[in-house]
């Protein structure tokens, strides 16, 4: 299992922040994290039920991670292996991770796939979406597995979609010029482009694409065939 205590800063406040992974006890809290990061109009249907956190801790408990500051839950962050092939990128949110249940978990797989990342608006400004990102690497590492992956919303691509091509715009937001809220922050995480995704998810902001953004396990090397 995962448990890591650091220190973590924002303006002049210094906090003692434990990131580990979450159990039946914490699924109130994510619920009520879920409800404040993601308010209406966001479909509360999208929010996590106990069904499916149950399902992400019986499924891939090393996988189900939360951040505490000060003993409050402020945020988590969920994934799990999949056997994924870089030459065939093409699928859906849904299809990957079994519509967030995660029984589509495969222990011999060869990718982490980023199924969820949420904080708690108060604890915003901590940079604790970065420190969970940082944690799900050291999983990467630890069970040997050749990536991390997951598929970025890009929900600032609506306002430019008459003007350019989702690859002219994710070049743009990889070149500095433009920012977007969800690419530029994995970008800052050390994620990387590696395709955008028609009909990732039901998206509109992002005309329903997804950016597949990977970070690669640097103790991995993989011999070229003959």
């Amino acid at each position: 299992m995962y448990r890591k205590q650091q220190f973590v800063f924002r303006n002049n406040q210094i906090h003692k922040a434990t990131i580990r992974n979450y159990t039946t006890s914490d699924f109130n809290g994510l619920i009520e994290i879920q409800k404040r990061a993601f308010p209406p109009p966001f479909p509360p249907e999208l929010w996590w039920n106990r069904e499916q956190l149950s399902s992400h801790i019986n499924n891939f408990p090393l996988g189900a991670l939360c951040v505490e500051i000060d003993g409050k839950i402020a945020g988590s962050m969920t994934g799990l292996i999949v056997d994924f092939d870089p030459a065939h990128p093409h699928h859906t949110w849904d299809e990957m991770t079994d519509e967030g249940y995660i029984r589509s978990h495969r222990e011999h797989g060869n990718t982490l796939y980023v199924v969820d990342l949420c904080i708690d608006p108060e604890f915003r400004g901590f940079k604790l979406g970065k420190e969970l990102m940082n944690a799900m690497y050291e999983i990467v590492v630890h069970l040997q597995l050749d990536r991390l992956l997951g598929g970025g919303r890009i929900p600032t691509y609506h306002k430019f979609s008459k003007h350019l091509t989702i690859e002219e715009y994710v070049h743009k937001l990889t070149s500095g010029e433009y920012k977007d809220p969800v690419i530029t922050f994995l970008l800052q995480c050390g994620r990387t482009p590696l395709k955008a995704v028609k009909g990732y998810l039901d998206d509109k902001e992002s005309c329903n694409y997804g950016l597949l953004m990977e970070w690669k396990n640097p103790f991995i090397t993989h011999k070229k065939k003959d």
